[in-house]
């Protein structure tokens, strides 16, 4: 106990050595552990002994980071007696993912990835886009908004041709109209999904008037976009030609349109005096001028039957009427039912011939013209007729014998058969359109 001791053996004595003193004194030294330095950061220490410890053993420090950066590892540490601090810590730079590209854009950030970036988004020519413009790397280590995307939007660009203006062809109502494809480009991708015509197509034949054409464009978004333009045919045209009095007229196509041929019919009993056709021209013009329908000039003064039937060919049809004498029952009968229908004999350009009598009194007549002997012989011998009984005889206007009576027939029946089997086409089409003035 007194730190002495005796050997038993020997009587040496020895003194025992306290135990070594710490190298350093806690209390007095102020720097324990290493000085606390983060890169980028900051640490707030607290020491039991006061500010001037700040290293001291039992020190507490608060870790921070600055701006930009996250702290990793614990937020506080505490000096130890082993003279290390209780844990390590360090900034790391916050950072945001790279952002995926956008179809059809891009964008430019101010700083990259780190916090504080703002991307700036845009789209390629003819794109527009939806959605955030811009994009900020916040705290968090997270892009603000959401990823925008570039859509098409804008619809094609389409030009028409230029409007125009055709006559119509000679003798026509219509023109053929030729033009190019309209001129159609896509602001985006430059890809034109169709094209649609709303009307005729080119080379097509136009009528006369004012024709609107339109042209539609679908881009691959679906966007589209039309055009128009117009096709004006014009027809020039004659004044319109008036009838002759006691005729008519025939025309091509439209009557008075550029081309179009008109000829001048008399009515059975006159004549045509002048221009039988004419022309419009491209001048608006008709060519010629306008003919007369003169009553047609009887010639009895001929040496022949045949010579007097050729003042009728292809102008009026005959009924000639035979009979023995004037007083004769059915003559007078036939006279009478033809005298209460000159109307519809002149309609049908019928003209009457009466034979009447026995020679050397025997009398032939065409209307006030009376017919020589000779010539009454001739037209009996030709269309055998005989002096004993009545009969009549129809002749067309081609001199063929088409119809013989024996008895008187009324005028009905008589129009019924030139209606039916003598009128020409043109005569029928008159008819159709003018009906019949005798009603």
């Amino acid at each position: 106990g007194s730190g002495y001791y005796t050997e038993s053996h020997t009587n040496e004595v020895y003194a025992e050595e306290p135990p070594p003193e710490p190298a350093l004194d806690y209390r007095r030294v102020p720097q324990w552990c290493a000085t606390l330095n983060i890169h980028r950061g900051d640490a707030t220490c607290y020491s039991p002994r006061g500010s001037s410890y700040r290293s001291s053993l039992g020190t507490r420090c608060e870790l921070s980071c600055t701006r930009g950066y996250r702290l990793v590892g614990p937020s506080a540490v505490q000096c130890l007696p082993n003279r290390h601090w209780s844990g390590m810590a360090y900034c790391r730079q916050i950072r945001c993912h790279v952002l995926p590209a956008v179809l059809r854009g891009s964008y430019v950030c101010s700083a990259g990835v780190q916090m504080d970036s703002r991307c700036d988004y845009t789209c390629l020519p003819g794109y527009q886009l939806e959605g955030d413009r811009s994009r900020i790397c916040m705290e968090d280590g997270r892009w603000s908004g959401s990823e925008p995307i570039c859509v098409d939007l804008e619809p094609p660009k389409i030009r028409c041709p230029d409007s125009r203006e055709r006559i119509a062809e000679p003798g026509k109502l219509t023109a053929t109209v030729y033009w190019d494809p309209p001129r159609v480009k896509d602001s985006a991708d430059g890809v034109i999904k169709r094209v649609m015509l709303r009307g005729p197509e080119p080379g097509s034949e136009f009528p006369e008037g004012e024709h609107v054409i339109r042209y539609t464009a679908h881009d691959q978004a679906y966007n589209r976009a039309s055009c128009k333009f117009s096709v004006r045919v014009q027809v020039r045209r004659c004044p319109v030609l008036k009838p002759p009095q006691n005729g008519y007229i025939s025309c091509t196509s439209d009557g008075n349109n550029y081309g179009a041929t008109c000829e001048y019919q008399c009515d059975g009993g006159y004549e045509r005096q002048g221009t039988s056709v004419r022309v419009c021209q491209s001048t608006q013009q008709w060519t010629g001028s306008q003919p007369l329908c003169a009553p047609m000039q009887i010639n009895t003064a001929v040496n022949s039957a045949a010579s007097l039937l050729d003042q009728f060919n292809e102008k009026r049809r005959l009924f000639i009427i035979s009979a023995p004498d004037p007083s004769n029952r059915y003559y007078k009968m036939q006279i009478s039912m033809l005298q209460q229908a000159t109307c519809g004999l002149d309609l049908r350009h019928v003209t009457t011939i009466e034979l009447v009598g026995q020679p050397p009194h025997e009398v032939g007549r065409i209307r006030e013209h009376q017919l020589s002997i000779g010539i009454i012989q001739e037209l009996r011998q030709f269309l055998h007729l005989t002096r004993s009984h009545f009969n009549a005889v129809l002749l067309d206007k081609a001199g063929t014998d088409r119809e013989r009576y024996i008895n008187p027939v009324s005028p009905d029946e008589l129009f019924v058969f030139i209606d039916t089997y003598l009128l020409s086409e043109w005569e029928a089409a008159r008819r159709a359109q003018n009906g019949d003035p005798c009603e």
